[in-house]
């Protein structure tokens, strides 16, 4: 990644990693795409490669991701999807004209109509992004428990009870923050 910015927290559903780039909600909050340069780099990163991204095209990304955020975190707690949200990613969707290719590998990948076209990634996010909040794939939204995160996810674990967005950040921060406090609690357990 690029010196001086946090690292991306990448997951294997494309939309709620994209949400991902805000981080830290409800805390100090981390913003992983804080110019269009690194809209550009996490684009890439995540299978859709384009050359270049105006502010303009950066402020979409984030009103979409901040949508995407709002109706995923709404649906994981079985609200009533904000009705501006849904408006927002649903033109993002229409706007973009990605091709689904199938690979020799028996992979799907993403053919933009265009290596500066920033609004087909957009569509391919807000494409995911329905088909997970409106239950077609399987697994389950849910909200990180850290109490200063609260990202939603796509939980596909076997039992569905996952409680982290990502467990080597927020479950690690967690379970060390348990760990020091039963320490402060039973100084001597640790002999």
């Amino acid at each position: 990644m690029r010196a001086g910015f946090p690292d991306f927290r990448l997951g294997s559903v494309l939309a709620t990693s994209f949400t991902g780039t805000l981080s830290e909600r409800r805390g100090s909050v981390v913003e992983r795409i804080p110019t269009p340069q690194r809209l550009v780099d996490w684009l890439a990163v995540n299978g859709l490669a384009v050359d270049s991204c105006t502010t303009a095209q950066l402020e979409l990304a984030r009103e979409l991701r901040e949508s995407i955020h709002a109706a995923a975190t709404a649906a994981a707690i079985q609200d009533a999807l904000p009705g501006s949200a849904v408006q927002v990613i649903n033109e993002c969707s229409i706007q973009g004209r990605a091709a689904a290719i199938l690979t020799p590998e028996s992979n799907r990948r993403w053919r933009l109509s265009s290596a500066s076209c920033v609004d087909d990634a957009l569509g391919v996010i807000a494409a995911d992004a329905i088909s997970i909040i409106a239950g077609e794939r399987d697994g389950k939204l849910a909200l990180c428990a850290s109490p200063t995160c609260q990202a939603a996810f796509f939980d596909t674990s076997q039992s569905r009870t996952r409680k982290w967005c990502d467990m080597n950040t927020c479950g690690n921060r967690q379970k060390k923050a348990r760990f020091k406090a039963n320490q402060r609690k039973n100084p001597n357990s640790a002999e």
